[in-house]
């Protein structure tokens, strides 16, 4: 049974990372570690964020012009 739970712990670990979803997690950890009283921006506000922040990049390809 620990073998499937171990197999089953590294596959959500691969999707979370594949998909994005551990980004948020990062971020509040290093937010906290870095200043625990400062504010930390909501998943929606970080994924609208991380957007833009894509898109404004030309390098991204998200954009021709």
């Amino acid at each position: 049974m620990s073998a499937v739970r171990a197999a089953l712990t590294k596959a959500r670990f691969f999707v979370r990372e594949f998909s994005g979803e551990a980004a948020y997690d990062r971020y509040v950890a290093h937010a906290r570690a870095h200043d625990p009283e400062a504010e930390v921006l909501t998943r929606r506000a970080f994924e609208r964020a991380r957007t833009d922040a894509r898109e404004a990049d030309p390098r991204e390809g998200f954009r021709c012009c």
